[in-house]
């Protein structure tokens, strides 16, 4: 499934307690994200804009990569693609995205006792 395009925040489940649990509850904004996503292959650039503000990752899907989390810190993860979903160990959660009716859903689900599952669901705009 082709995942380039670009999305707009449609709807989120469990934002605050995502934030709170990776001790980024300062970092919450009212905007709505915008997500762009270019394919080339198995090439990503993936980028998420609010107004003052862009994370950007580019990695290859079979390769473990360099990434950065949304504060800017650098690790290293192998990108994977299975049954059309990605998905990405952060070094606090693991990241899954997926094209489900043309629209892009990311679900993040943190490690450790807490165990918050953060879902946004992105409609193409």
């Amino acid at each position: 499934m082709a995942f380039t395009g670009k999305y707009e925040l449609e709807s989120q489940e469990n934002y605050e307690e995502f934030l709170e649990a990776v001790g980024l509850l300062n970092a919450k904004t009212d905007h709505k994200v915008v997500t762009e996503v270019l394919q080339d292959g198995n090439n990503f650039t993936w980028t998420q804009t609010i107004p003052n503000w862009n994370w950007s990752n580019k990695f290859t899907v079979g390769q473990e990569c360099e990434l950065a989390t949304m504060m800017g810190s650098k690790f290293k993860a192998p990108v994977a693609l299975e049954n059309g979903k990605i998905s990405i160990q952060f070094p606090q959660y693991i990241f899954t995205a997926e094209i489900i009716e043309d629209k892009l859903v990311m679900i993040c689900i943190t490690s450790g006792d807490k165990g918050v599952t953060f879902k946004r669901v992105n409609k193409r705009i």
